[in-house]
């Protein structure tokens, strides 16, 4: 997969949602240079893009400071490079009026087109985590999810969120479709599951064989139903103000306790504050937008997935086992020991390594294009059923990959994290990022190898920048 493909979050797009840009104005006011081994520092200064882009995809820190205290957007923003500028945005770049670096920004650009690029990315909130955005592209990749998304976003201008991906474009079937008022929005399970006890009450016993849900009742909001099922996908929650009251009641009955808190402090305000920007606008078209940080740690997408992931793990076993006439197994996930009779709502086994993983086909479609590619042609991997609740399962294999190493790659995927990863596994980690086609997994290793990179000696750091360059 392209590097351009894979970093969607700051492709430059001349449509910028309502601003008056054209494309004639992403010119520099001061003449291009290249800088082939600058820093994102000097590419920014530059206006060398292609150079920026290469570092962005690299992993730099799009906010870090130079000697002068100075930040990359800083210097985009002075010599008047738009497009430069619009890039470091996308990928996260701080520009909101009273802060350091937003005011910063602000007086020291060049011109009013640069002025405006900054005034339109104020409101936007940062790029999601490769794994909300990856669930959020699937959540979209549905037909029925998309249409409303678009419908919406037209609606909005002042929102800086406009999808770059199309219907289909990373579309993975949906297992279950929700009807309200007759129009559908399709959603998968154990993602449901992970993030709310109704749900997963619900597909474990009312709704455990059905693949249609029709509500009745007219009273249910359409508009506050999918914004919240958008928001188990993303973290991230985009809601019209009319529609939170709706939503607040669709959050007691989804026991999400802590985002209805959130959204009951929210309405307070809202009946009080003073929209500067859009006092023209009546509450259908003010926006509400609601990052995941803002809940506790617990209630965050990448810890709900976790505890999916532990149950999953703890349902797996080794083939010897199956062979043996032992249908289930207790696994022990460091300290945590779960039971087995509890429903992870895996859809897939792998075996690795001589042992069956219980998987989750969304995740790991979303996630990395290989699973995508291969669970797409399902069928052709399936082994059937037997008495083993684990070979009911569609059955893949993978080969010339260790059971650790298989575990540690997808407790990444599920949580976009990696911890206690030993030295001696890196090797194998970097190969299988590669192998399945999930480069970000390649950071988080590095990431977590760092602690052992400041004692190793000279000659192992050595090897180990060898390694780097390597698997790059």
């Amino acid at each position: 997969m392209s590097a351009a493909k894979r970093s969607n979050s700051w492709t430059i797009d001349t449509d910028l949602d309502g601003i008056d840009l054209g494309p004639s104005d992403f010119g520099s006011s001061i003449p291009l240079k290249k800088v082939p081994n600058g820093d994102v520092f000097s590419a920014s200064r530059a206006g060398d893009v292609d150079r920026l882009r290469y570092l962005l995809e690299s992993g730099v820190n799009v906010n870090a400071r130079d000697q002068w205290d100075s930040v990359a957007l800083y210097y985009a923003c002075l010599a008047g490079h738009l497009d430069a500028a619009r890039m470091l945005l996308e990928s996260g770049a701080i520009c909101s009026e009273h802060t350091f670096d937003g005011d910063r920004c602000h007086y020291a650009a060049l011109n009013l087109k640069v002025r405006k690029l900054l005034k339109a990315f104020e409101a936007r909130p940062p790029p999601l985590g490769p794994l909300q955005a990856s669930l959020r592209d699937t959540f979209l990749g549905c037909a029925a999810n998309w249409a409303f998304s678009e419908l919406a976003d037209s609606q909005f201008q002042i929102s800086g969120i406009s999808s770059t991906q199309g219907s289909n474009c990373n579309h993975f079937p949906p297992d279950v479709v929700f009807y309200v008022s007759g129009r559908p929005i399709e959603a998968h399970r154990v993602i449901l599951s992970a993030r709310s006890p109704f749900f997963k009450k619900k597909f474990e016993s009312d709704w455990k064989e059905r693949r249609e849900v029709r509500f009745s009742k007219e009273k249910l909001s359409y508009p506050a139903l999918y914004s919240l099922l958008h928001f188990f996908y993303s973290d991230r929650l985009e809601i019209a103000v009319d529609d939170m009251e709706d939503l607040v009641r669709i959050c007691k009955v989804c026991k999400c306790e802590s985002l209805q808190r959130i959204l009951e402090k929210e309405l307070i305000h809202q009946k009080y504050a003073e929209y500067k920007a859009l006092r023209d606008l009546d509450n259908s078209q003010k926006r509400f937008i609601l990052q995941g940080l803002s809940l506790p740690e617990e209630d965050r997408l990448p810890a709900a997935l976790h505890q999916i992931l532990l149950i999953a793990l703890s349902n797996s076993t080794q083939e010897s086992d199956l062979n043996d006439g032992i249908d289930k197994m207790v696994y022990r996930v460091g300290a945590l020991q779960i039971a087995n009779s509890m429903n992870d709502l895996a859809d897939v086994c792998i075996r690795v390594d001589e042992k069956i993983f219980r998987c989750h086909q969304v995740i790991l479609a979303s996630r990395s294009e290989y699973f995508k590619a291969r669970l797409s042609r399902i069928q052709d991997f399936y082994e059937g059923k037997d008495e083993s609740s684990v070979v009911s399962l569609p059955f893949l294999e993978e080969r010339d990959l260790s059971k650790e190493a298989f575990e540690k790659m997808i407790e990444y995927m599920y949580t976009d994290g990696l911890k206690d990863i030993s030295p001696d596994q890196a090797g194998e980690m970097f190969d299988a990022a590669s192998r399945y086609l999930l480069f970000p997994l390649k950071r988080a290793v590095a990431d977590a190898l760092l602690p052992h990179l400041e004692m190793v000696s000279p000659a192992e750091l050595c090897h180990w920048l060898i390694l780097a360059d390597i698997c790059g």
